[in-house]
């Protein structure tokens, strides 16, 4: 995959099976992984390279990004504005 633009693709981390005290959460009941490493990043757009690189774990929005399941595996697509902070 190689994205255009200032595009990026995020494979995210998976959600939370357990909480801290050790309930099990029903997938039902999950809440969307806002953290994820970075799989691709396109070239940058209007002469300005992006910031994030291949390998990067970044925090971004909540309802950041389009889904894409491509070989079986969930990744987000988004513009490098939508990721929030490089860990």
């Amino acid at each position: 995959m190689k994205p255009i633009n200032d595009r990026v693709v995020v494979k995210p981390a998976s959600a939370d099976e357990k909480t801290a005290g050790g309930i099990i959460i029903p997938d039902t009941a999950k809440e969307k992984p806002q953290k994820g490493e970075v799989i691709a990043v396109g070239p940058g757009k209007d002469g300005i390279a992006p910031t994030v690189k291949k390998g990067d774990t970044v925090l971004y929005g909540k309802y950041a990004g389009q889904e894409l399941n491509y070989e079986g595996v969930d990744y987000l697509i988004m513009r490098e504005d939508d990721i929030l902070i490089i860990l």
